[in-house]
């Protein structure tokens, strides 16, 4: 298992100002209409977070998670009050230590599995110390 020692929470900081941006509205990857000037606000927060008080934001570090477009620095916003299920991918706690994986929920328990052939899955047995922190909502992402 990667060593994600250094995986730590960023809360939302509720007295933040200036989360709204205007919206030029929708980008067509085809040929562009100059018809489309709409402009509308758009909040962020409001976007990104839907449960302020348990949404946390997690930077990723490496490569266990590159097949589903979790790269090296992106940042994952986690929603700790959500109920976790089959497929979701989540941030979760392991033996002292925070990973992010895919939860395969089956008859034999949980298994965490990466999104990297490189990477085995992880199979939660009941020696392990394990939660499931938080379900993974939005990701933010340089391009």
């Amino acid at each position: 298992m990667e060593n994600l020692d250094n995986m730590m929470p960023y809360p939302i900081d509720s007295d933040a100002v200036g989360g709204e941006f205007d919206m030029c509205g929708d980008v067509k990857a085809g040929f562009p209409s100059p018809a489309d000037d709409m402009r509308e606000k758009l909040d962020l927060v409001r976007l990104l977070v839907r449960h302020p008080a348990s949404t946390f934001f997690f930077r990723v570090s490496g490569t266990s998670m590159v097949d589903a477009s979790l790269d090296e620095g992106d940042i994952i916003i986690v929603d700790k009050s959500l109920e976790p299920h089959d497929g979701c991918i989540a941030v979760c706690h392991i033996d002292g230590e925070f990973t992010v994986k895919r939860v395969a929920i089956d008859a034999r328990g949980v298994k965490l599995m990466p999104a990297n052939e490189r990477y085995e899955p992880i199979r939660i047995t009941e020696q392990n110390n394990f939660i499931v922190w938080g379900v993974v909502t939005f990701v933010i992402k340089r391009v």
